[in-house]
């Protein structure tokens, strides 16, 4: 009885090679569709850009003021979708209601630069 160590030691190093690309997809599977929180933000649009080296991602800044005369908070936030930052572009320094979702251990800046992806926009009326 013969025993085929190039199968079985092929076998293994297949095991070794695709088990941690099958645990590093459902990893990400998991962190990109399950969100920590989500919540609304009001306040003034200040800065929205397109930037990025390798990944570019949309970028923006939210002045929220609670006393007028007071320095405002500034909230930052990334955008996935392109046609929400295309709005978001149209009401820069407009006040905003901005609807975020929170997404926490995302591994690399190339899906957004914060944990905060915003995913709606309205003009808020005074």
């Amino acid at each position: 009885m013969s025993i085929d160590f190039r199968r079985g030691t092929r076998r293994l190093a297949w095991a070794i090679f695709l088990v941690p690309i099958v645990l590093i997809v459902l990893y990400l599977l998991l962190v990109l569709n399950w969100s920590f929180s989500d919540g609304d933000r009001v306040g003034y649009l200040q800065k929205f850009s397109h930037r990025g080296w390798l990944c570019k991602s949309y970028e923006g800044e939210l002045a929220m003021t609670t006393v007028p005369g007071v320095a405002p908070m500034i909230w930052t936030f990334s955008v996935w979708d392109k046609t929400v930052a295309e709005q978001i572009n149209a009401l820069l320094g407009k006040k905003v209601i901005l609807h975020y979702r929170e997404f926490r251990g995302i591994p690399t800046d190339c899906f957004g630069s914060t944990d905060y992806f915003v995913d709606g926009v309205q003009e808020a009326k005074d």
